[in-house]
C-alpha cells in the first residue's frame, strides 16, 4: 500500500452500528462520511487527515479509533520517523503520566511498536500493513467497531 492507495485497510463498519439504531440517523451519518472521507477533491491528503484523526482521537481517549487510524495512516505512507514525532507530541500535550499509564498499555502503542519492530527487520511496508490489519484489525476485540454479543456460557463449553 501507498500514498497512492484510495482503499483504506480497514472499513467505517461503525456505521453499521448506527443502522441498527435508527436507518434515517444512518443515511444522515453515512452521508457526513462520505463528506469527510470519500470527497472527491479533497483539500488535506489521506495520509495527514488519518494522522490527524488519529491525534484527536488520543486527545479524545477513543484509543480504538487511535488504533485504527494509525493502521490506515501507516497503509497511506507515514514513516515512523513520523509517528516517533507523533508519539512524542502525545507526552508532550498529555503528560509523560498520561502516557505511561493510558497509551503505553493499549493496542494503539502496540500497533506503533509493531511497524517499528517490523521496519528494523526489513519487512516492506505492504507487508507491515498485512500483519497490522491481522493483529489490529476487526479480529481485535479492543479495535474492532461492530457489536458483537457476548458468548453465552453454553457457547463458549461447546454446547
Amino acid at each position: 500500500m501507498s500514498e497512492k492507495n484510495t482503499t483504506p485497510p480497514l472499513k467505517p463498519l461503525a456505521l453499521i452500528n448506527f443502522k441498527k439504531t435508527d436507518n434515517e440517523l444512518a443515511k444522515i451519518i453515512g452521508n457526513f462520511w462520505k463528506l469527510t472521507w470519500n470527497k472527491e477533491n479533497p483539500a488535506i491528503d489521506p495520509k495527514t487527515k488519518y494522522l490527524l484523526s488519529l491525534s484527536n482521537a488520543v486527545g479524545a481517549h477513543r484509543i480504538r479509533q487511535a488504533t485504527r487510524e494509525l493502521v490506515k495512516a501507516y497503509a497511506f505512507g507515514t514513516t515512523v520517523a513520523e509517528l516517533d514525532e507523533l508519539f512524542s507530541l502525545f507526552v508532550w500535550n498529555q503528560g509523560a503520566g498520561h502516557f505511561a499509564s493510558e497509551i503505553g498499555p493499549s493496542p494503539l502503542f502496540a500497533a506503533y511498536q509493531m511497524i517499528k519492530t517490523l521496519k528494523n527487520e526489513g519487512l516492506s511496508r505492504k507487508q507491515i500493513a498485512q500483519q497490522l490489519v491481522e493483529n489490529f484489525g476487526e479480529k481485535n476485540k479492543d479495535v474492532t467497531t461492530g457489536y458483537a454479543p457476548a458468548k453465552s456460557q453454553n457457547q463458549t463449553q461447546g454446547e
